[in-house]
């Protein structure tokens, strides 16, 4: 069952959330310390008016367990949702620090989204891809769009059978190289 994130979700989205975003992760907290990672990460969750936190975040829910998440925000909002992580990070390295725009404005931008190793393959990740498009129309957006590691084939394949597709963007974030991807929805 999919519903609205909640504060308390963090203890088990935080880990998911690391596992789909990887090395992006401590670019995000301003350290490689994976503890530390994690109680950034969760700090950000909880809190309202950033793009890691729960009000733009819905979970898959079974058997009272959370299952999945997916993460999702308007890009036309990336530069206000991004503000108060670029002002941290500037506190903890000492000199301005603007974060890699990950989203456009006019698309519905999927963060991350990932599913505990215990419910993968039962189409998880599907309602939840489904559920974020549906939220796109919603909003009035007309394309949904997602990054994806050029090395990930798995989850390539896996977009591209949702119909998205490469639009030949590629961008650098945390050392790694990814594809923006794209789908217009309606």
């Amino acid at each position: 069952m999919i519903r609205t994130a909640r504060p308390e979700d963090s203890h088990a989205v935080i880990p998911l959330m690391l596992e789909a975003i990887g090395n992006i992760a401590h670019d995000l907290s301003g350290t490689d310390d994976v503890e530390y990672t994690k109680k950034v990460l969760a700090e950000y969750f909880k809190a309202a008016g950033n793009r890691l936190s729960y009000t733009h975040c819905i979970v898959w829910e079974e058997h009272h367990e959370v299952a999945g998440f997916a993460l999702f925000y308007d890009g036309s909002e990336v530069h206000m949702l991004d503000a108060p992580l670029e002002e941290r990070l500037s506190k903890v390295h000492g000199h301005p620090v603007q974060l890699i725009k990950e989203s456009q404005r006019g698309e519905f931008y999927l963060d991350s989204l990932a599913v505990d190793a215990k419910y993968r393959g039962r189409g998880i990740a599907k309602h939840l891809m489904a559920a974020f498009e549906q939220e796109a129309v919603k909003r009035g957006l007309q394309r949904a769009a997602l990054l994806v590691d050029v090395a990930n084939e798995k989850a390539r394949r896996l977009y591209e059978a949702q119909g998205y597709h490469a639009d030949g963007l590629v961008l650098t974030i945390a050392n790694d190289d990814y594809d923006h991807m794209v789908k217009p929805v309606s």
